[in-house]
């Protein structure tokens, strides 16, 4: 009675939350935009769901590279393209001219109606071209747990056949189902996609899915993402360009943007942090290339995310794969990515984080969802440093005389974690993470135990 009553008393502080109180929930349309191409005429009516929109939130793209997040308004039943090109040029001038003189073109002084086509190619997608016509690129696995969710999945396998590298499988692990649905879809793709491969684990929580797909898995490197994602056709060849950014780079994250922001809690999930990390490159180590902050490299959530994340073969495998304690086996559902990230900072590897490797996420939907969430990731924060300090004792001296800067930085609404929190930010979202970090330590132990007895009773 006590459960059911929380959740009543937090699906009405949801509900109390109106558009008038709260404007910037109001639901966006959410489009992409080439500026090599003409610029578009944007319907306030999304043509494949007839729903109306007054304001939209636009992907700025040039040459297929992410630039920047323009939002517009919709206040009549089209936006031309004179109206909106200086809302785009004075939100993202610096990042076009950028760009522009990345690929050895003119500087601009505004953004031409009719697209910046060039007469031969810019050097950005010549370099691309050069990559995919090299003899010796590598076979990547794709590695996709899932749970339960054919729909959503069967989305995520149409962008990941679209993709334009010449060389991968995908391996789709199928996490103690409860039905035979996902089953059944992966015999119908296989059938005309020999790629493709389906596989089952029984042991519960993402890290054991995982790491049997790393177990099976044949490719130089092992790409990772969700089942409720959409692919840029390029997202797959961008993470493996990643690995020639620099030496020993272990591990390339990309871009992750919402899907949809039709819900309040898509937005409030956004201005939790969302899992946007930026669209400007970034190489993470432990000697020169880091923010210059105390905490590095125990913030890791800031390299990436496990939406939208690859690594080398030879490394995942030499550290024994993902942690299970944190992927869901035991009480902990989160932290199973930053853990990994972690260990390459550790093992003297370099991170990639790029963002031409894009992707659209599809953010929960329900308050109570969300909710259940942002609990997960606080609980998964403080279990992954409990993780750190188990395996590594002598961390801990490194990390007591950050610990009062470390909850600043957690909780504070000027932290860099937090600046995107807005007046409307539930208060009961703040107390989900924070009790969640509160019982982290003990449900990482929690989670330890309940793995060895798995090990024990798959022993038998």
């Amino acid at each position: 009675m006590l459960l059911l009553t929380r959740q009543k008393d937090v699906s009405r502080e949801h509900e109390n939350t109106s558009l008038e109180q709260a404007p910037d929930l109001m639901p966006m349309r959410i489009v992409e935009i080439e500026l090599e191409q003409a610029l578009p005429n944007i319907s306030a009516v999304d043509p494949k769901t007839q729903r109306r929109y007054q304001r939209v939130l636009a992907v700025v793209r040039l040459h297929t590279q992410p630039l920047g997040l323009a939002e517009l308004p919709l206040s009549t039943e089209e936006l031309a393209p004179a109206t909106y090109a200086p809302l785009l040029w004075n939100a993202l001038s610096s990042e076009i001219n950028e760009h522009c003189q990345q690929d050895g073109l003119p500087k601009l002084s505004e953004l031409p109606l009719q697209g910046l086509a060039s007469t031969t190619p810019p050097r950005c997608l010549a370099e691309r071209e050069a990559f995919l016509a090299s003899p010796d690129l590598p076979l990547v696995s794709v590695i996709i747990p899932t749970h339960d969710r054919p729909e959503t999945l069967a989305s995520c396998l149409e962008g990941v056949l679209a993709q334009r590298y010449p060389r991968f499988e995908v391996l789709v692990v199928d996490n103690k189902p409860s039905t035979d649905a996902t089953q059944r879809l992966l015999t119908q793709i296989s059938g005309t996609h020999p790629q493709v491969r389906y596989l089952r684990e029984e042991r519960p929580g993402i890290g054991n899915a995982a790491n049997c797909g790393i177990a099976a898995a044949q490719g130089e490197i092992l790409a990772f993402t969700d089942d409720d994602v959409v692919l840029d056709p390029y997202w797959l060849v961008e993470l493996v360009r990643g690995f020639r950014q620099a030496e020993k780079v272990a591990c390339v994250t990309g871009l992750v943007l919402p899907l949809e922001l039709e819900q309040p809690a898509q937005f409030w999930f956004e201005q939790y942090a969302g899992f946007t990390k930026g669209f400007q490159r970034r190489l993470f180590d432990m000697k020169e290339h880091h923010p210059k902050t105390r905490l590095h490299p125990y913030t890791a959530g800031q390299f990436g995310t496990g939406a939208s994340m690859a690594f080398t073969a030879s490394f995942l495998k030499s550290i024994g794969g993902f942690d299970p304690a944190l992927g869901g086996i035991g009480p902990v559902k989160a932290g199973l990515d930053i853990s990994a990230f972690f260990e390459v900072m550790m093992h003297g590897y370099r991170l990639v984080y790029e963002p031409r490797a894009l992707l659209y996420h599809l953010h929960r939907r329900d308050y109570s969802g969300l909710h259940k969430q942002l609990h997960n990731y606080g609980m998964g924060l403080t279990a992954y440093l409990t993780k750190c300090v188990w395996e590594r004792p002598h961390l801990l001296f490194d990390l007591l005389p950050k610990l009062a800067y470390g909850l600043f930085f957690a909780l504070s609404n000027r932290s860099a974690k937090n600046h995107k929190r807005q007046d409307n930010y539930p208060k009961a979202l703040k107390q989900a993470e924070l009790k969640g970090m509160l019982f982290g330590p003990l449900a990482y132990l929690q989670s330890r135990r309940v793995g060895r007895k798995v090990l024990r009773k798959n022993a038998l």
